[in-house]
C-alpha cells in the first residue's frame, strides 16, 4: 500500500527570488543554485526564472517571448505582429543543447513597439494594446504562445527541473537586479512548456506553490474583463488579477494582498484604527470573487520590486533573509544559503501579510 507521500508530495513546488535593493545586476547563476538543494519538490515537469533589468539596450521595448509549434505558425504570427507592432529585433532564444530537456518547442524572441496608428484607431493605452494582443494570441492563434512581454525583464521556462531549466537557457550570462525562479509539481492540471511558471503579463510575473480552490469563481470574475485562462492551470488566474488590481483598478500592493488574502471579517472587525477597518471593509465588499482561497505562496515579480505574500492561514513554506542590499525569499532556508551562505535575519512572513521589497529609485 503506498502512503500519501509516494503519490503526490502535498507541499510540492519550490519558489525562490532574490533583488538588490540598489539595483546591482546579479548573475543567474545565484538564483538556479537555489533551487538544487529543493530538486525534491519538484517532478521535472516545469521549471523557469523571470529576470528584471537584462534587456539594458531594450528598454523601452516590450520583449514578446514565444513559443512556436512549428515555422508555419511563426510566419503566421509574424504577420500579425508586423500589422500592430514595430519589430526593432527578432531572434531565435539562445539554448544549449542537454539530455535533460526534450521536445522543445520554437522559442523566439521580439522586441516590439506598439504603431501608434494602432494605438490611436483602438484609443488604447500602450500597455491595454499589449495585454489584448498577448489574450489574442494565446486564445485564438493555435500552436502559438507569449509567456513573456514586459520591458527589461524575460521569462524562462520549460519542461524540465528548474536548475537544468537554467542552464537549457544559458541564464548564467544574463544580469538583472532581481530575479524568480520555480519548481514544479503539478497536482492538478498537466505538466507543458506553456504550464510551466513563472507566467507573466506585461512586466508582472508569478511564481506559486499550492494549489487555488477558488479558481471557478476567480476565473469567471477576471473573464469579464477580457482576460482569457488558457494555459490550462489554476496559477495563471493569480496574475490576471493582480494586473487587473494594480494596474486597471490603481490599487496599491499592500490592497491587491488584502484582496487576495483578505483578512477574515472577525479581523477586520477586531481593528482600531477606523480608517484601516474602513478600507478592509471596502477591499472585501467590492471584490469578493478574487479572493483566492486555498494553501499558497506566490512572489510576485514587478518593475523596481517583488512581494511575497502566503494565504492568511499560511498553509505553505515562505522564508525571508537578508544580506547586504539582496534580500532573499524561498521555500526553504536551505535554498537561501544555498544563494547566500552568510544569509542574516532568517524570518518567515505570517499569513496574508505582504513582504514588499522595493529598488531604490532610478538604480534600475
Amino acid at each position: 500500500m503506498k502512503i500519501e507521500g509516494q503519490v503526490r508530495i502535498p507541499s510540492g513546488c519550490a519558489i525562490a527570488a532574490v533583488i538588490s535593493k540598489e539595483g546591482k545586476k546579479m548573475s543567474g547563476k545565484r538564483i538556479i543554485d537555489a533551487m538544487i538543494p529543493m530538486h525534491d519538490r519538484s517532478n521535472g515537469l516545469g521549471g523557469g526564472f523571470a529576470a528584471y533589468g537584462i534587456y539594458p539596450e531594450y528598454r523601452e521595448f516590450y520583449a514578446l517571448h514565444m513559443f512556436f509549434d512549428s515555422r508555419a505558425i511563426r510566419k503566421e504570427c509574424e504577420v500579425l505582429l508586423k500589422e500592430r507592432f514595430e519589430i526593432v529585433k527578432s531572434e531565435i532564444i539562445p539554448t544549449r543543447t542537454i539530455p535533460q530537456i526534450t521536445d522543445e518547442p520554437i522559442i523566439w524572441r521580439y522586441f516590439v513597439a506598439p504603431l501608434q496608428s494602432q494605438l490611436a484607431a483602438m484609443q488604447l493605452d500602450e500597455k491595454e494594446f499589449v495585454a489584448r494582443i498577448v489574450m489574442k494570441i494565446n486564445a485564438e492563434m493555435k500552436g502559438a504562445y507569449v509567456f513573456s512581454s514586459g520591458k527589461n525583464m524575460g521569462t524562462f521556462k520549460a519542461v524540465g527541473f528548474p536548475e537544468d531549466v537554467g542552464v537549457f537557457y544559458r541564464l548564467d550570462e544574463y544580469e538583472g537586479y532581481a530575479w524568480t525562479a520555480h519548481g514544479r509539481y503539478p497536482t492538478n492540471t498537466p505538466g507543458w512548456w506553456g504550464g510551466a511558471h513563472p507566467f507573466t503579463l506585461l512586466d508582472w510575473s508569478i511564481v506559486h506553490n499550492g494549489e487555488i480552490s477558488s479558481y471557478d469563481a476567480n476565473r469567471r470574475f477576471i473573464e469579464m474583463f477580457g482576460y482569457q485562462c488558457t494555459l490550462q492551470t489554476d496559477t495563471e488566474v493569480i496574475i490576471y488579477i493582480m494586473d487587473y488590481l494594480l494596474r486597471v483598478q490603481g490599487l496599491t500592493l499592500g490592497e491587491a494582498a488584502s484582496v487576495i488574502a483578505a483578512p477574515f471579517w472577525s479581523t477586520i472587525a477586531d481593528k482600531t484604527d477606523l480608517k484601516d477597518r474602513q478600507k478592509h471593509q471596502y477591499l472585501r465588499t467590492v471584490f469578493p470573487s478574487l479572493l483566492v482561497t486555498g494553501p499558497f505562496s506566490i512572489v510576485l515579480g514587478f518593475h523596481g520590486g517583488l512581494m511575497a505574500l502566503n494565504d492568511r492561514l499560511k498553509l505553505r513554506s515562505m522564508v525571508v533573509g537578508e544580506k547586504d542590499d539582496k534580500v532573499y525569499i524561498a521555500s526553504e532556508e536551505a535554498a537561501i544559503r544555498a544563494m547566500e551562505p552568510d544569509a542574516e535575519n532568517i524570518w518567515a512572513p505570517a499569513g496574508g501579510e505582504p513582504v514588499i521589497i522595493k529598488v531604490k529609485d532610478g538604480a534600475y
